[in-house]
Parts: structure tokens; sequence; C-alpha cells
């Protein structure tokens, strides 16, 4: 059996491998780009460019820093901020000292945030000061020693930083009152580091870049390890991807790639800012996507070419009454991934740019990409297209062996971007990682004739709410540690919106429980797309003679 159908779908100029060996690690791929491109825009954000000069300076100045805390190297460091300038300038300044970055949602409430901080044993954080209330509830838990303050108008110049940071505080009220003393803002720690020297240490292929936290099947977020390697792998496989289309950018305009995907999801940290840095490309931060007539308003102001984004995020764009004040002429590639890409929406997404919407597959665990649609394809093909350069991916029976194409299977993956495995949790590497190095995924697929794989099922009860995993076990231990809640399980419900939502279902011990009461208790404890918008109550739970939940009984309404 040809081991590579797929091969004859690469569109001409795509290499079926790519060569990861080219740079020795992430900061020799960062700093080569910083010298190449110097005088260029790297980031754009609040109508102000920071060049990749100044992104330079700025991250060396904070490598030093956090060296002078006395990190060594393999130290982790937390990053909790939406897409601000200060995000990218910590990241190449974390790897620059040898540490490793561990990505963190800045909507987390105390409760994940503890985890995440303890599991990985970050001994520092950068914090923006918006969600530095949440860090002060949990702190004292957590091995964190060092805190770095950053504010939303840090990067803008001293007159524009300082209205934008007064309008947050004090005119939006978006920085809850906290204590963190001994906290060091960011401006002072790239001050002090500036007086510092930088130790350039031995940073090889091997070592780990980041800890990317992902839910667990257990219910507990396990953090991906991912090497230099793994993510300079999928950097060069995504730029090869794209290869065929971003050609296409007029000589000497600059690549431009709109950022609207928060940098703490592996896909917008990939396919986004490291993508970008390595194409000497411009990357337009948006902090809120959510703020869909802000967004728009943003994006009026530029010419882009690349668009990595979810299907909400595309549904809701495409629909809002102020699409059309933008100039999608110049796009070029449209990329989704995280979830699902609905038929009706990439459709509408044609339309209206004119750029179809290549849908791809990937996950923390991958770099996150492992497959694509070719980017010339112009017609909407509800798979999640074929492996990358350098990627092989089957369909496994529970027993591993490959089934037969076209036969349903649990998709397995192989190639450079695949991660080392959990953080310090063996056992459940070992559960998803087969003997000849293929990564498990979970996801039921089926592979049709020309290697183009579709996905039909999953094998976790996960629910995958606007692209990010939520797993039924974590948010029902959080709900059984509410008096008077007897039983509990969780299930994903189709949403327009979001793809997935929650679903709760209750078994009451207290006849006195409300719905609110339930929605409060949540919204303390779970981040927002974790959080229940169906709550049932029922007398009983449709179970098996064992005992165990049948969560498919009750997605399908029984």
């Amino acid at each position: 059996m040809n081991e590579r159908p797929w091969l004859a779908a690469y569109p001409s100029g795509v290499p079926t491998d790519i060569d990861p060996s080219q740079y020795g690690s992430l900061v020799q791929l960062l700093e080569e780009s910083f010298q190449k491109h110097a005088s260029r825009p790297a980031y754009a954000f609040m109508g102000r460019d920071l060049s990749y000069g100044e992104t330079d300076a700025l991250s060396r100045a904070f490598a030093a820093y956090l060296q002078g805390l006395g990190l060594a190297k393999g130290d982790r460091v937390a990053i909790m901020m939406p897409n601000v300038p200060q995000y990218p300038v910590a990241v190449a300044g974390i790897l620059r000292a040898g540490l490793v970055i561990v990505n963190v949602n800045p909507l987390y409430t105390p409760r994940e945030l503890e985890h995440q901080l303890k599991d990985s044993g970050a001994k520092a954080i950068v914090i923006i000061e918006n969600f530095a209330s949440t860090l002060q509830q949990c702190i004292a838990h957590t091995p964190v020693q060092h805190v770095v303050l950053a504010s939303m108008g840090d990067l803008l110049g001293t007159l524009k930083g300082a209205l934008v940071n007064y309008v947050v505080r004090r005119v939006k009220k978006m920085v809850p009152a906290f204590s963190l003393p001994g906290a060091v803002k960011f401006g002072e720690a790239v001050e002090r580091g500036r007086r510092g020297t930088l130790r350039r240490p031995d940073v090889k292929a091997d070592d780990v870049a980041v800890l990317q936290y992902t839910g667990g099947t257990t219910g507990v977020s396990k953090g991906a390890v991912l090497l230099h390697r793994n993510v300079i792998a999928n950097v060069l496989q995504s730029e090869a991807w794209n290869r065929p289309v971003m050609e296409k950018v007029p000589a000497g305009e600059q690549p431009t790639t709109v950022c609207a995907l928060p940098l703490y999801h592996i896909f917008a940290f990939t396919v986004g800012m490291m993508l970008s840095l390595r194409t000497g490309g411009r990357l337009i931060l948006i902090p809120n996507p959510r703020d869909l007539p802000a967004v728009l308003k943003e994006l009026s102001k530029y010419r882009f070419h690349s668009f990595p984004a979810v299907n909400t995020l595309f549904n809701g764009l495409a629909h809002h009454p102020d699409f059309g004040k933008v100039d999608w002429s110049n796009l070029k590639v449209s990329v989704g991934g995280g979830m699902a890409v609905q038929g009706a929406v990439a459709k509408l997404w044609l339309e209206k740019t004119g750029c179809p919407i290549c849908e791809g597959y990937g996950l923390s665990e991958t770099s996150p990409s492992a497959s694509c649609n070719p980017v010339t394809s112009t017609e909407f093909t509800g798979t999640i297209g074929v492996p990358l350069p350098s990627t092989v991916m089957k369909c496994l029976d529970d027993a591993g062996n490959e089934v037969p194409q076209g036969r349903p299977g649990e998709i397995a993956i192989r190639g450079p971007q695949v991660m080392a495995g959990y953080w310090q949790r063996p056992d459940e590497t070992a559960k998803v990682m087969t003997a000849d190095g293929f990564f498990k995924s979970g996801d039921i697929g089926v592979m049709d004739e020309r290697g183009y794989f579709r996905i039909v099922d999953r094998k976790k009860d996960m629910v995958l709410v606007s692209g990010f995993n939520v797993y039924p076990n974590e948010v029902e231990d959080v709900v059984m540690q509410l008096p008077g809640v007897a039983e509990c399980a969780v299930v994903g419900v189709p949403d327009e919106k979001t793809g997935e939502a929650v679903k709760l279902v209750i078994v009451k011990r207290d006849p006195d429980l409300t719905e609110e009461k339930v929605r409060e208790f949540c919204r303390a404890n779970l981040t927002g797309y974790k959080q229940p918008r169906v709550i049932e109550f029922r007398t009983d739970l449709p179970k098996t003679p064992v005992g165990k939940i049948l969560r498919r009984e009750l997605r399908d309404g029984k």
C-alpha cells in the first residue's frame, strides 16, 4: 500500500518533505529574522508598529532580566496576556534566556491558573494587569517567585501609552483591584535587563521550548512538551504549504497576517506569530476578537494577505454590517482550524472575500498543524485535507492496526511536529504514543482514495467550543463540589455559533438548588467557554449496568 497516497494532491511547488534541521533552535530562527528585517515592522498594535529591530533589543533586555533573577536553563516562565506586543517580546526573551514558555489563557479562573502554574513548576509569570487579581488569589499556592506586570499601553509610546492605560483602568474599568507585592513592571524589567548582560545559553533543537496545556481525558489539564525542533518543523511545514498563494504577494510588499486568535492558543502561536517571524512578515495584533466592530475597524487600516481563524470568527465577521468597510481583495489564504468549518460559512466567506477557507487540522500535541486542504483549492471539501509535508497519518482500530481505506478508525499522526510527550506524565504519554512513533489523536476519521481525511466522530467525550477543548470530567468535578448536587453529567450539544456548547444535566440533592446558583458557581470556577450553555435538572441519569453514565444517551436527548 502506498504510504502517502495524498502526495498527488499537493499543489506544484509544495515539497513532500521539509528539513527542520536548518535551524538549530527557535532562538536561531528569531535572531536571523531580527537581523535580516531589522527596519521592517514586526507587530502592528493600536495604530503603532514595533519593528524587528525594536523587538530584538527589547527581547534581549528581557532575556537578560530573566537570567538576572537567577532563572536557569530549562526553568519555566508563564505568559498570561491577550494579543499585545509584549507577548512576542516575552516569548523571544524567554527563549533567548534558555527558558521554557508556558502559555496561559488570560481568562482562566484562579482554580485553573493554580493548576497550570503548579503542574508546570513555573517560577515566573508575565501577566497583564487586567488579570492580576486572578493571580493574587492563587499565587501563594504556586511555585511562582517573580511577577512581571504588563499594561495595555506599555509599548505605545509615553503619551499614547498613558492615554490607553487611563482608558483601560479608569474609563472602561477593566483592571480589578489587586495586590501583588514585589511585582515588577514590564518597562522596569526591560530597563534592568538593559543594564545587565545576556549570557547566551547553549539551546539545542531537542530542548523544550513550550509547554502547551491541553485538557486531559481524565479532566486534568496536561502540558504537551513541544521541543524547539517541533515548532520549527511546523513553521516550515506551514510556510511550504502556503507558498503557492503567498508567492503571489507583490514583490516589495511585506506579507501581513491578521492575528485575531489568542497567542496562548498554539494555532496563533505557531501559524500566526512564529510563521510571520520566519517570513519577515507583519502581524496585526487583535487583543479582543469578540469585539467585532473594533476588529473590522482595525483591519480597515491595512492590506493583509493571511488570516488564520476559527469558524466562529469567520462567521461573525462575514455577517457583520461593517464587513464591507474592509478591503479583502489582497487576502491570499484563510486557514480554518481549531474546530470544524461549516459549509455555509465557507460558502459565504468565499462569496464575500474571493478567498476560500482552507480547513486544516491539528492539536496542541502536534504544534499544531497536521493536515490541511491545499491553499489552491477553490471549493469547500468538508474534509480536514491531506497531511502536511513530512507527515504521515493513518486510521487505527482499537487494537492499533491500520484499518482499510474508507473505514473509520482513530487518526494517528507521525511527523517532526509531534510532541515529545506530556509533561511529567509518562503514563499518559504511553496511552497516546504507538511503538512506531504515531500520536493517537482521539478523533475518529476516514481516509478516501485520494488521501483526504474526514473526521466522523470523537473517541473521547470532549466538547469542542469555538476551537477550545472542554473535557466533561473537569466540569463535572467542579459542579460536584457545589452543595446540593447529587450527580451530574456533561455532554456537548450542537450550537450554531460555537459548533458545540456545554450541556450540564444535574440530579439535585437539595430541592432549593436553582439554575442561577449553578451558573454563579460555574462562573467562579470555570473560564467562559467551559461554562454550561444549557442546564437541565433530572431525577436520574442513564447508566450502564455497572453504573457508568451513558453520555451518548444524554447527547441524543434520551
